[in-house]
């Protein structure tokens, strides 16, 4: 495996230096994660994966700003992500973020569930219609666009859901297991989805992933946490073309990248 230090990108949209995080319950303190260094470069698709309980949702989540660090640095597109314990805003309003459960509101339609993001930023309504209308084209839910979230598939959901996330042009896309509710054909279709979105769109992708197939298919970059306390294990580049098709999943080189992945991943349990 390459040492990360050389795989050092250029120029940075995420910094994380020194990151911990502690957590205090009832039978003390526990650390969720210990010295995180990493650096994330300006359009690249970096997938975390490790064991459950390794720290990856609560890593995304303090690169999202959902979550204050216990020590350390965090910096988004330049910019210092905490200051004296609170999140700074200017920061955060670059962070678009994609949950396993795509949270839409039952009661607002498709475009109105996109459009709500940009109503809570003073956008006008014809403006804030006109790009949900955009969104629905870009992620495959033209026609849709009226439709509640109840009428929808799961797999057309989390569309919906990324589009949201879209909605102000966030630099940085974070996403948390995405796609870890739906069926293996509608995973696969997501997974060809989001790599066309993420190359359409050019921001920065970060998801976290069981699934060491998806991360080898998505990733520029994949980041391994080891167990409890979560430290960086190793990092591995897939070099693939892009766009990558279904079919380099079985190609030997594909699962040579795979099984490496497997077996660090078994070591670092």
């Amino acid at each position: 495996m390459p040492d990360p230090a050389q795989r050092r990108p250029a120029t940075a949209d995420i910094e994380l230096i020194g990151v911990e995080k502690r957590f205090e319950t009832k039978d003390g303190v526990v650390q969720a994660l210990a010295r995180v260094d990493l650096s994330i470069g300006r359009g690249e698709f970096v997938v975390l994966v490790g064991a459950s309980g390794c720290g990856k949702t609560t890593l995304l989540r303090i690169i999202g700003g959902l979550l204050m660090p216990s020590s350390g640095e965090v910096r988004v597109l330049g910019r210092d992500l905490w200051t004296d314990g609170a999140g700074v805003d200017p920061a955060m309003r670059d962070i678009g973020v994609v949950f396993q459960d795509a949270n839409l509101f039952p009661w607002l339609s498709v475009e109105r569930n996109i459009a709500l993001p940009l109503k809570l930023r003073g956008v006008s309504k014809s403006e804030r219609i006109d790009k949900a209308h955009e969104l629905c084209r870009l992620v495959g839910v033209a026609g849709f666009e009226k439709s509640l979230p109840r009428e929808l598939s799961g797999g057309m959901r989390q569309r919906v859901a990324i589009a949201r996330a879209l909605s102000y042009d966030p630099r940085v896309l974070l996403m948390d297991e995405p796609f870890g509710a739906l069926d293996a054909i509608t995973r696969d279709q997501m997974n060809v989805e989001i790599q066309r979105i993420w190359d359409e769109r050019g921001c920065t992708v970060v998801l976290v992933t069981h699934s060491i197939t998806e991360a080898a298919y998505l990733g520029s970059r994949v980041v391994l946490l080891s167990a409890r306390p979560g430290r960086i294990d190793c990092i591995t580049p897939v070099d693939f073309p892009r766009p990558r098709s279904l079919d380099i999943q079985s190609a030997p080189a594909f699962q040579a990248v795979v099984s490496e992945l497997r077996h660090r991943l078994e070591a670092a349990r």
